[in-house]
């Protein structure tokens, strides 16, 4: 098992809701950043498109990475390394500022496709994500317990069952544009699978 840098931000930073999924791998850790463009997607959650001047903070972490959890990696992010230009995000090694050092150091990260940025998603000026967090709470956050049970449910479900709502939830989730009504059955939307994904 070899040792991969990583920058990280968002979700899988330290204390967020995919930290989990590469904690038990972490051999090291500190604060970075490189240099991108981010933006707020309307889930709350922040991507980075290559390219641009900012700063942008996170985490470099080294894993004991095996072809496992980096190909758990890719599929998180929707890569694809047969088919880069249709994925959902590209993962390149980048150069990486690490607090404290004035070399920067070689990692990977993940940027999404600019073809994929939803028409929604809005520019964090400066890039400091987690600042657009805390001013702008995730949409995870906002949701009541019921419509989040729900929406998980919706998103275990196989697609072919039938997940009964009654009228005020129905109404609730068609507002937030987390549901699409397919004549029989309910289905989550685009927004719903993102939201579904992060609810944790």
């Amino acid at each position: 098992m070899t040792a991969k840098r990583f920058f990280v931000y968002g979700s899988l930073t330290e204390g967020m809701v995919h930290y989990s999924k590469i904690q038990n791998f972490i051999e090291s850790l500190s604060f970075a950043r490189i240099k991108a463009t981010a933006y707020r997607l309307k889930v709350g959650y922040p991507a980075l498109v290559k390219g641009g001047s900012d700063l942008v903070p996170g985490q470099l972490v080294e894993l004991k990475a095996s072809e496992l959890l980096v190909g758990l990696l890719d599929e998180f992010y929707g890569f694809n390394q047969l088919d880069p230009e249709k994925s959902l995000y590209s993962r390149e090694e980048v150069d990486v500022f690490v607090e404290g050092s004035s070399e920067p150091i070689k990692a990977w990260t993940y940027f999404l496709n600019p073809l994929k940025l939803p028409v929604n998603a809005s520019v964090i000026e400066g890039g400091d994500w987690r600042k657009s967090m805390e001013d702008q709470p995730l949409m995870t956050s906002k949701l009541t317990e019921k419509q989040s049970t729900y929406i998980q449910r919706l998103g275990r479900s196989t697609g072919r069952e039938i997940v009964p709502i009654d009228l005020t939830l129905y109404r609730e989730l068609m507002n937030l544009e987390l549901i699409v009504d397919k004549g029989r059955r309910l289905a989550l939307s685009k927004l719903g699978q993102e939201v579904f994904k992060h609810l944790g």
